[in-house]
């Protein structure tokens, strides 16, 4: 399972936020940056109302620096374009260019999250990873229509019967 540790603080990540900026955008970063857990797919994101960067912990934790350091230039790059009035959306030629010159990352490398089920079926043997438990009294395979059973659950300690 991933973890959820928090690779530095929260200081220390505005720190590193403000040099980057000051670095690859020469521009002055003065808003509020934080880590959300509650990120799931992506690296980070740029909120327009507050004009606030949040990260994901999970991926700094999993990647490397420069990955990381990415991930902020493309987030800094939202930052800086709305702040410009210029169109700061992932469709516009503005911030795929200034994208490309600071080289931040288009997309976040995917993190390889552990599936808490897995079904086999009892007859042919086909997997079936599921985030959520199923009642494997009323599913079957889909394959042959053998009996599934639970192969792995890392929800909890006991099996599913």
């Amino acid at each position: 399972m991933l973890s959820s540790k928090i690779p530095f603080s929260e200081e220390e990540l505005k720190e590193l936020v403000k040099e980057v900026s000051l670095r690859d955008f020469k521009r002055v970063f003065v808003h509020e940056v934080s880590w959300n857990r509650r990120l799931r797919t992506t690296g980070g994101r740029f909120i327009v109302k507050s004009l606030r960067l949040e990260f994901n912990p999970k991926v700094f934790a999993a990647f490397s620096r420069e990955v990381g350091l990415g991930i902020i230039r493309h987030e800094l790059c939202h930052y800086h374009l709305y702040l410009q009035k210029k169109p700061y959306q992932h469709r516009s030629s503005d911030f795929r260019r200034l994208l490309q010159e600071v080289g931040g990352l288009r997309y976040t490398p995917a993190l390889k999250e552990e599936v808490p089920y897995i079904y086999e079926c009892q007859r042919c043997g086909q997997i079936y990873p599921r985030q959520r438990r199923i009642n494997i009294k009323k599913y079957r395979c889909g394959h042959c229509q053998g009996p599934l059973h639970c192969k792995k659950n890392t929800r909890n300690s006991y099996s599913i019967s």
